[in-house]
């Protein structure tokens, strides 16, 4: 079957009624060329097989079909050209140890199952001190399969030197850097294999230093519940880290499973702040002080923020 996975792989089942529609996201930039819209399909995986469906429009961030009929199993969106233009995002995982900075840089098709498997591979790293920063996306499509070089001036080694951008089916590939100096700003870019740089982003030394980011932060008197309600949509759009924030509030079983996939199962970051919030707020201070706790861990800087606009 010569078709390659263009979104996320789902599990979508109609517990009662049905459906007038669905739209399924996909991460193919549509843009460079249009006539990939009449070689999508959906993919239907079913317990004796699999089974494709026509789709009935196709917008530039998603599929949709009428009347949807789900299998139990999953639904997957798949393109029959491999040669295509695809919109990416770029994961950071980075670590301070004593006087080295270690970091994954992760180059992932959006709405596609790769950022949660990276997150699902990164869970115990981020236990051992690392945290996960979404960096700003390339300056445009990427042709996927490509290889990137990954460049630094401040780095000690990056391993490998290139990246290559997966289909989503694959697991993603990833560079690691070492840096021997703390003191400086985090400097990369992406280039491709004709010497055009497709992407750059600078990490402040102020954002990964240790001595910038302490684990406590003392908020101006205001209990954790207020402090959320009163920052809510600041926070929906700034928090970056929500998995990570959600993870924290499992484990110690502040929020239960139905919730953590509610929030797993939203697309974007806006939406899963938007949930975890939903599911937090009404539970009292014990639920929101573990939450507040838990943002000032991974998103120190934007609490810190917050918290002094509030004197």
């Amino acid at each position: 079957m010569q078709y390659t996975q263009g979104g996320a792989l789902l599990d979508i089942a109609m517990e009662l009624g049905e459906l007038e529609e669905v739209h399924l996201p996909h991460c193919v930039c549509l843009g460079t060329n249009p006539s990939l819209r009449n070689e999508m399909k959906i993919l239907h995986v079913e317990e004796h097989g699999v089974s494709l469906e026509e789709v009935h429009e196709v917008t530039r961030f998603h599929a949709k079909i009428l009347h949807p009929k789900f299998s139990l199993i999953s639904v997957i969106l798949r393109l029959l050209s491999l040669n295509i233009d695809v919109h990416c995002d770029v994961v950071l995982y980075m670590a301070v140890k004593r006087s080295t900075v270690i970091s994954r840089l992760y180059l992932l098709l959006r709405n596609s199952s790769q950022k949660e498997a990276v997150r699902e591979q990164e869970k115990n790293q981020v236990s051992k001190g690392f945290s996960e920063f979404v960096l700003s996306s390339p300056n445009g499509p990427l042709k996927l399969n490509s290889l990137f070089a990954f460049k630094n001036p401040h780095s000690t080694s990056i391993n490998p030197e290139k990246i290559q951008l997966l289909p989503a089916d694959t697991t993603p590939s990833c560079c690691q850097m070492i840096m021997r100096n703390t003191g400086v700003d985090i400097e990369m870019e992406l280039i491709g294999e004709d010497e055009r740089t497709v992407w750059k982003s600078v990490v402040s030394k102020d954002l990964y230093s240790k001595d910038s980011h302490p684990t406590t932060l003392t908020l101006p008197g205001i209990p954790a519940e207020e402090f959320l309600k009163k920052h809510r949509a600041i926070l929906i759009q700034g928090v970056k880290n929500t998995m990570p924030i959600a993870d924290d509030l499992s484990s110690k079983s502040m929020i239960g499973d139905e919730e953590y996939s509610r929030i797993k199962a939203e697309t974007t970051e806006q939406d899963r702040m938007r949930e975890l919030l939903r599911s937090v707020l009404p539970k009292g201070p014990e639920v929101t002080g573990a939450c507040l706790k838990a943002l000032i861990e991974h998103e120190h800087h934007l609490v810190k923020y917050l918290s002094e606009s509030s004197t």
